[in-house]
């Protein structure tokens, strides 16, 4: 059965949330790439500790936070790189494979979406830059809970009126494709690197090397 939308993941599946630091690489030398990983790892930290709490703090604040922490934790305590870094954020390069894939969506009249942890700012900012075209893009800002929880999966079958089976989704992040499939999202997980099968993914969901692989 043709999806009644696709619905996608932003940061890590469509936005390369490390080019970020990519392009201060040479500003941040050898630790570039330990704290690009450790930005991008207390950034979701944070977000499932609040959702385990009941608590709330929009993305663009967690990412500012997590952001000092990884900077701190390198002993890198320069305010006008970590101003340059949080700019770059809202301004993320777009995967290569994930303009191709929305077209060849619409060509096929499929409606696609974002569902994102992002706040509305950031998240329209970082896709107005990347040139993406989409259909919708929804954030958890409204519901004030992070992914996974199940009432965020919710935001997509409500935008197209459908229930959760129509729908085609898409992350990169194992963890939210877990939910997802919980939810009853038909799941692909996007796994570019070839890591391991978690969250029992192996048996919940298509796993897809690239964007290129959708149909």
């Amino acid at each position: 059965m043709t999806p009644r939308a696709f619905v996608f993941d932003a940061y890590g599946t469509l936005l390369d949330v490390h080019s970020a630091v990519a392009r201060h690489a040479p500003r941040l030398g050898g630790a570039a790439p330990a704290v690009s990983a450790l930005w991008r790892q207390r950034q979701l930290e944070y977000s499932w500790v609040l959702s385990a709490t009941g608590d709330y703090e929009d993305f663009a604040a967690l990412t500012d936070r997590a952001l000092g922490h990884a900077l701190a934790a390198h002993g890198i305590r320069d305010a006008t790189l970590r101003a340059d870094l949080l700019a770059a954020y809202r301004d993320l390069d777009a995967f290569p494979d994930a303009a191709p894939a929305l077209a060849r969506l619409a060509a096929r009249g499929i409606p696609t979406a974002i569902l994102s942890n992002g706040e509305p700012a950031m998240l329209g900012a970082a896709v107005a830059a990347s040139g993406l075209r989409l259909d919708a893009v929804l954030s958890v800002h409204a519901l004030r809970r992070y992914k996974p929880h199940a009432q965020v999966y919710r935001l997509a079958t409500d935008r197209f009126a459908c229930q959760p089976h129509e729908v085609a989704f898409v992350s990169a992040n194992a963890w939210d494709a877990f939910g997802a499939a919980r939810f009853g999202f038909r799941v692909s997980w996007l796994n570019r690197a070839g890591a391991p099968a978690e969250y029992w993914l192996d048996a919940l969901a298509t796993t897809i090397p690239s964007l290129d692989s959708l149909s």
